[in-house]
């Protein structure tokens, strides 16, 4: 009980536990902003992150069983959040002509058009972090950026694209190398989630 990551006590003699707690609480912030923008749209949390994660991803992704790994939710959750986005005509059904069955989610221009209203629900916390110094924000995203790598090599993340598990991604001594791009890659550089990314 003494020895618990989530023990103030602790947590005073503990860095990791303390980095634990601020992860934890800054989760509570996006969910708050993410609440809010729901309640003012008429939307569900992640009716929003749907729409905002098709925007920017290629058609391939798109469909409900990479959108329940993407998530981590079940496909039943996600086949009711479209159906609901589907209804309010935010989006649309592109079936496959092998498969008629099989359909990819693509927005409509009523859907591309709300996109600008729901992106912006993370702004706050963007706007604090762009008051913090520079080496600072470097420092942050290089341990952020392999602690997404080590939750998903360990299954607690079923789906990430960053550099660090592409094949294209090398790493002599401290240097890191994107040969795709061919060329050094700064740790402000590594990415979490690229286009361009293929599996090991």
């Amino acid at each position: 009980m003494g020895d618990s990551m989530f023990n103030p006590e602790h947590q005073q003699a503990n860095l990791s536990s303390k980095i634990v707690s601020g992860l934890e609480r800054i989760s509570e912030a996006f969910k708050v902003l993410l609440w809010e923008k729901a309640k003012q749209l008429g939307l569900s949390p992640i009716q929003i992150q749907i729409l905002i994660f098709i925007n920017y991803h290629n058609i391939k992704l798109c469909n409900v069983s990479q959108l329940a790994k993407e998530f981590n939710l079940t496909k039943p959750t996600i086949s009711d959040a479209v159906k609901v986005l589907h209804n309010k005509k935010l989006i649309k059904k592109e079936y496959s002509s092998s498969d008629s069955r099989s359909y990819a989610i693509q927005l409509t221009d009523t859907g591309k058009n709300i996109i600008s209203e729901t992106e912006n629900f993370a702004y706050p916390i963007k706007e604090q972090i762009d008051t913090i110094e520079q080496d600072n924000l470097e420092q942050t995203f290089k341990a952020l950026s392999q602690l997404i790598f080590k939750l998903n090599k360990i299954g607690v993340l079923t789906v990430q694209r960053t550099c660090y598990a592409c094949k294209f991604y090398q790493k002599n001594d401290n240097t890191h190398f994107c040969n795709l791009l061919e060329k050094k890659l700064l740790n402000s550089e590594i990415r979490i989630d690229c286009p361009e990314f293929e599996n090991t």
